[in-house]
Formats: structure tokens, sequence, C-alpha cells
């Protein structure tokens, strides 16, 4: 690489580099300013962060590329999810300042560690390279390991933070070696290189090293067989955190499987479609039945991440344009209703504290119909049902598959939607049947617009989707 040629290289990392010098510096601001409203500060200052990363990932990183010989690529796929990723994270680290600051958790360490884990997930969706791929997920994971067992004095944080800990080290290493034998079948760590290597007659090795970096991908998707951390990680972890794990985090691991699949193996699509398969099917399965008997409310969003992520799964085996668009379209539309979902999760809160049992939204559209309204039209919409956004994520799924000739994986996703959609229904019924129990404070502003808003935004973007369509269309010609 020439010297000329560095400038152009770092101005497709903007908003890496203004995540991690943005995040070096915030902490030391919040060592140097000692006070008071320290903590708040940093945490401002971090949210202005991460909306000037997604502004900059949209409008000031140039032309398309790639760079430092080619270990690093901005494309249109890398800067849709770098924008959506910078965005949600935003607003879960909005929605967090109030709980924190009533929680006695506000420190200024949390906005950082939040601001370096999305630090790791634009770095995993532009990786072009199994090092820098390494790189982003090490990177995200380490923050959101001390970022899952944040409140110390909670034996449930804490238990989380450590499963979350030891079951994320057996997955690297499976990704580990799965690249290692990539590496040793292939003679190369880039994307470009593999791709090359993979076209003609692939190797057992080299299937069994995409094998294993699929499962490592899977546990940071959250994918069933690899979802055993899940349930326990979201509930004891901190609110704002669990949102952020169900949210950019999902974003970027997913994006990050498809670009594997599609660019370096886009030739062994044979190999490792039956995989995928597997795996989607047994996710909408474990997401399916594994919720219709939880009482916490936040590991019931558990296992509905567990279900949606195969639904994610069953566009990228469809390994077309199609398949690429409806992934973006559903993950796009899954994120605004679960970020709103896990806002009205920080809503329930009473004189003493926080609750998060399904039983204490009994009778809540008669206590409190602003938020009752909300969480029936983000329990819909992220249910699938009719009429709601979330609807036509699923729908675009179930068509990118049938397009491709998966009629039964289509089949079996339509089936496993009408499964789920029976806790999301008790969720509604409790709200609106059962006499209430308990009566919620009015939340902070923030929290109450963020619920209000993703609630109205099920319905009300619909007249938006078709620019949606349009722009997630656009990134699915130039993947593949």
């Amino acid at each position: 690489m020439t010297a000329d040629m560095l400038p152009h290289d770092l101005s497709l990392l903007t908003p890496e580099l203004m995540l991690a010098g943005g995040a070096m510096a915030l902490l030391m601001l919040g060592i140097f300013l000692k006070g008071p409203g320290t903590a708040r500060l940093v945490h401002l200052l971090t949210i202005a962060l991460l909306l000037g990363a997604g502004f900059a990932a949209l409008f000031l990183t140039g032309d398309n590329g790639q760079a430092f010989n080619g270990v690093f690529v901005l494309d249109p796929l890398a800067k849709y999810a770098k924008v959506a990723i910078a965005l949600t994270a935003a607003f879960a680290l909005l929605v967090a300042l109030p709980y924190l600051e009533s929680e006695k958790l506000s420190k200024i360490e949390f906005p950082v560690l939040f601001a370096l884990a999305v630090t790791g997930m634009v770095i995993m969706v532009s990786a072009n390279d199994l090092i820098t791929m390494y790189m982003g997920i090490e990177l995200q994971s380490l923050a959101l390991y001390v970022l899952a067992a944040f409140n110390r004095d909670s034996l449930r944080a804490s238990e989380s933070g450590l499963k979350y800990f030891v079951l994320g080290a057996l997955a690297s290493g499976l990704l580990l070696y799965g690249a290692s034998l990539i590496y040793g079948f292939t003679g190369a760590t880039g994307f470009n290189e593999i791709a090359i290597a993979a076209s003609s007659e692939p190797s057992i090795g080299l299937i069994f090293g995409m094998v294993f970096v699929i499962c490592g991908l899977a546990f940071k998707l959250s994918a069933s067989p690899f979802h055993m951390w899940t349930p326990d990680v979201y509930e004891g972890a901190p609110t704002p955190v669990t949102a952020l794990f169900a949210t950019a985090s999902e974003m970027a691991a997913i994006v990050l499987l498809a670009r594997f699949l599609l660019e370096p193996f886009g030739g062994m699509i044979d190999q490792w479609r039956d995989v995928i398969w597997i795996i989607a099917v047994l996710s909408m399965g474990v997401g399916a039945f594994g919720a219709l008997t939880q009482q916490n409310f936040k590991r019931l969003m558990a296992y509905s991440s567990i279900g949606n992520m195969g639904y994610g799964l069953v566009a990228i085996a469809a390994a077309s344009q199609t398949g690429v668009w409806a992934l973006l379209i559903f993950m796009s539309l899954y994120m605004i209703s679960v970020i709103g979902t896990f806002s009205a999760i920080l809503a329930m809160r009473t004189r003493e504290g926080q609750v998060e049992q399904i039983s204490d939204l009994a009778g809540l559209a008669q206590t409190n119909p602003g938020l009752g309204w909300s969480l029936t039209a983000l329990m819909f919409s992220i249910g699938g049902l009719p009429f709601f956004v979330g609807f036509f994520g699923k729908f675009f799924v179930v068509f990118a598959a049938v397009q491709s000739d998966l009629i039964i994986l289509a089949v079996l996703a339509v089936l496993f939607s009408v499964v789920s959609a029976g806790y999301y229904l008790r969720i509604v019924k409790v709200m609106w049947f059962d006499p209430p129990e308990v009566t919620f404070v009015r939340p902070a502003m923030s929290i109450y617009w963020v619920t209000r808003v993703a609630g109205w935004s099920t319905l009300f973007l619909l007249p938006a989707l078709g620019w949606l369509v349009y722009r997630a269309y656009s990134v699915g010609l130039q993947l593949i």
C-alpha cells in the first residue's frame, strides 16, 4: 500500500475511527472531569457520537471500495447495516440513562463500553478478511461480556456475564479453528482470495472449516443449537444491554454471516445451504415452543430473538438477491419493534422498583392505555400479524425462500410463526382482559417517547415501506 492510498483507506473507516477515538476521548473526559454530572455528560455525548457515526457511514465515507489491501470493504450492505446499528444503539443508550440513574448504576464506563461494542459491530459488517472478522467479533464480545455483568451487586447479572464469557470463549475457539482450516486449505485469509480457491472443487477440509466458522457465528447470532446462553443472559443483564443484544448485535452477526457465505463461499452454496437450513428450522422451533411457558418477559424475548433469527437464516438460505433484500427489510423492521418492546419493559416500574414478570402487565390497558396500546402494537408486529410492519418482514423472507424453491422451509417458517403468535397474543390477553394487579409509575420522557414512537411506527411506517424495500433491494443487487 502506497502512502497516497492511506487517506483514501482511512476515509472508508470514518465511522470506525470516530467511534474508537470518541470512546477513548470520552473515557479520558470522564476520568479527568470528576463531578456529580460527569456520568450523565459522558452518556449524552456518547449518544451524539453514535448518531454522528451513523451520519458518517451514510454521508462521509465517500465512494465504495476496499481498504488496506482488501481486508476491509465498504459497500451498500455495510453502509446500510452501520446506519441501522448506530441508530439502534443510540436509542438503546437513550433509554438506558434513566434506568441507570434509578438503579444507581450510572458510571462513565457504561456508555464507553457501549461505544466500543458498536465499534466492533461496524467492523464486523465491513470485514473482508478472516482476521478482520475476528477482530470485530472479539471487540464487540469483550465489551458485551462486561456490560452483561455491569450490575456487580446482582447475582443474576454476574451469572449471566460469566455464562456469556465462558460460552463465548468456546464459540471463539470454534470460529478460530474453522478459520485456521480455511487458511490451511486455501493459503489465504482474505475473502477475495478464498472465493477464488472455493470456486474450484472444494476440499473436505475447506468445508469443515466453513462449518466451524458458521457454528461460531451462529453462537453470536443466538441461533439454535448454539442458543443455550441466550435466555439466562437476556434475563440477568441490565435491560438496556439486553436491548443491544437483541438488536444491533444480532444485525451485525447476521450481516457478517450473510457476507461470509455469499462472498467467499458463494460458489459452495450446495455445501452450506443444508447447514443453514437445519439451523434455521431448529431456531424457529426452539423460539416458537420455548417461549410458550415463560413467565419472565425478558426470557420470553430471548426465545423470540432465537426464533426470529431463524427467519433471518431462511433469507440467507435463499442465497439470492431477493434473500439479501428480504433479510435487510426483516431485520430493520424487527429492530424497530424490539427496541420499542425493551423500552416498554423499562417502563414496567413500580414504586418498589423494576418488575419483569408477564403477570405484572395485568390490566395495563386500563391503568395505562398509552403504554398498553403501544405494547399491543409491538407484540402484533413482532408476531407477524397482518397489517403491521413485522408481517411484511416475514412475508418477504417467505417470498425469498419460495423464489429459491425452498418450499418446505417456507412452509415451516409459516407454521412456526403461527405457533409463536400464541405467546405474543398471551401478553396482549394479560394486558387487556386480566384484572390490574400493579400500577406503574410514569416513566422517564426518553422511555415514554421511544416506546410510543416505536409502537406507532408498526402502523405508520407502512407508507414508507416502499422506500425501505427499494433501498434494501438495491443493496441486494450489489452484493450478489
